[in-house]
């Protein structure tokens, strides 16, 4: 029973970061409101709700973890109230959906991990924009700045200390 869920778990996985783009829904949204460094909401441009989006691909700090408030705000400073292209391609567990955000023709789920303020999701070693973290790494950006011992992975974090609770610091830039 347990072999099943891993395999279950990884054949997600595999789908999270090996995604085709050629049959998601695609369109146009400005950002509203960056939640931490893997989480926004969009407001469609044709109109309708508002939508709660997950970066697909990657994974991110806890806002309550170390380096989570500074990779939130480097999302923040790119991405709010800017002009985006969406690309979702399923909805996650909690029902938000899982998207490749463009600005301006960038992929800007690749510009956080590239620019160290996010893991790249893998399954056995491959992933979408693992290429991107190890460049991250080498350079020593972002979360990987400091010497010696490498930021906790989100995944055990949560392990260890569940979900945030709030209050939790938010620059009245990245809220509304």
């Amino acid at each position: 029973m347990r072999r099943l869920a891993v395999v279950a778990a990884g054949a997600l996985l595999a789908g999270v970061t090996a995604a085709s783009w050629g049959d998601d829904a695609v369109y146009a949204a400005r950002v509203t409101r960056v939640f931490d460094a893997d989480t926004v909401w969009v407001q469609p441009a044709a109109g309708g709700r508002w939508r709660k989006l997950r970066l697909d691909g990657l994974d991110a700090p806890e806002i309550c973890q170390a380096m989570g408030v500074a990779a939130r705000d480097a999302l923040a400073a790119r991405l709010l109230e800017q002009a985006v292209t969406v690309r979702e391609r399923a909805h996650d567990s909690y029902g938000r959906g899982l998207v490749v955000i463009e600005r301006d023709g960038e992929d800007m789920n690749a510009w956080l991990v590239r620019t160290g303020w996010a893991w790249a999701s893998r399954w056995r070693g491959q992933g979408v924009y693992v290429m991107h973290e190890d460049q991250a790494r080498a350079a020593r950006r972002g979360l990987w700045k400091k010497d010696g011992e490498p930021p906790e992975a989100p995944r055990d974090f949560r392990r260890r200390h569940g979900p945030c609770e709030p209050p939790w610091p938010a620059p009245a830039s990245a809220v509304r």
